[in-house]
C-alpha cells in the first residue's frame, strides 16, 4: 500500500506519458496507453506467407517468412515511437513490443517453429555512443515471450557503416553487403532462426546480414521487425 502511494505521489510530479501518444498512463499500462496498443496500425504479416515485406526480398534472398509488427509513416504515432526508442533512450520500448509480438508470432505456423532470435548486430563504436543495440532489446522481448534463446553473439558487425537514411536502395545495399561476420558457423546449422532489426525500409540490411548466416549449413532464416515502410 505504501509502496502504490508513493508511486502515485511521484507521477503527480513526474507523470509516466505513453511513449506513442504523449497521454498519462493509467496505473496498469507501461510503455504504451491501452488506446496505442489496440489502435497502433499493426500489419498482421505474420500469418501471410505473400505479403509485401516477404515480397521485398523475393530474388534476392531466401528467406523463410518476413513480417513487421506496424505500418510506419511519416508523422504517425509509430514514427514517434521508434524515435523515442533509437534516439531518446527509451530501451524499453523495444522489449515491451517485442513482448507483445512475440505472442502474436507464437500463433503463426509462419514463426512458432523458430529456435532462436538473432538481432541485426551494431558496430561496437556505434554500440557505445547510442548506449544499447535497438534491435537487441526487441529481440530480447521476441524471446522471452516465445521462450526461445536470444543469440547475440554468433552474428557481429566487423565494419562500421555510413548511416542509411538518406540513401537510395543500391547504396544502401553497397554500404553493408560485407559488414556481418560469423562467429560460431556451426551454432545454427539445421535450425530455423529469427532474425530481427527495429524498421524495415529497403531491406538492405537484414538482406545483407541474411546472406552471411547462410554460411551456415541447413540454416532457415526469417526476419520480423517493429514496422515497415511497406503496404
Amino acid at each position: 500500500m505504501l509502496k502504490q502511494i508513493a508511486g502515485d505521489v511521484i507521477s503527480l510530479f513526474y507523470p509516466r506519458v505513453c511513449l506513442a501518444c504523449g497521454n498519462v498512463l493509467f496505473r496498469k499500462e507501461e510503455v504504451l496507453c491501452f488506446s496505442c496498443i489496440y489502435k497502433l496500425p499493426k500489419t498482421n504479416f505474420h500469418f501471410q506467407e505473400d505479403n509485401p515485406v516477404a515480397r521485398q526480398f523475393w530474388g534476392k534472398i531466401n528467406f523463410q517468412s518476413a513480417a513487421s509488427f506496424y505500418y510506419f509513416t511519416k508523422g504517425s504515432k509509430v514514427q514517434h515511437l521508434v524515435h523515442q526508442f533509437k534516439y531518446k533512450g527509451y530501451k524499453e520500448i523495444g522489449s515491451y513490443i517485442g513482448h507483445l509480438y512475440g505472442q502474436e508470432l507464437i500463433k503463426s505456423p509462419l514463426f512458432s517453429p523458430v529456435t532462436s532470435v538473432l538481432p541485426v548486430p551494431l558496430h561496437p563504436r556505434k554500440q557505445a555512443k547510442r548506449g544499447y543495440n535497438q534491435a537487441e532489446w526487441f529481440a530480447k522481448g521476441i524471446a522471452e515471450s516465445m521462450k526461445i534463446p536470444l543469440d547475440t553473439t554468433t552474428l557481429i558487425r566487423a565494419f562500421a557503416s555510413e548511416t542509411q537514411t538518406k540513401k537510395s536502395r543500391f547504396s544502401r545495399w553497397e554500404n553493408v553487403k560485407e559488414i556481418f561476420k560469423i562467429e560460431d558457423i556451426g551454432k545454427h546449422a539445421g535450425k530455423h532462426v529469427l532474425l530481427v532489426d527495429d524498421v524495415i525500409t529497403t531491406g538492405s540490411t537484414l538482406e545483407a546480414a541474411g546472406h552471411t548466416l547462410l554460411q551456415v549449413p541447413g540454416i532457415r532464416i526469417s526476419v520480423a521487425s517493429i514496422a515497415c515502410a511497406v503496404k
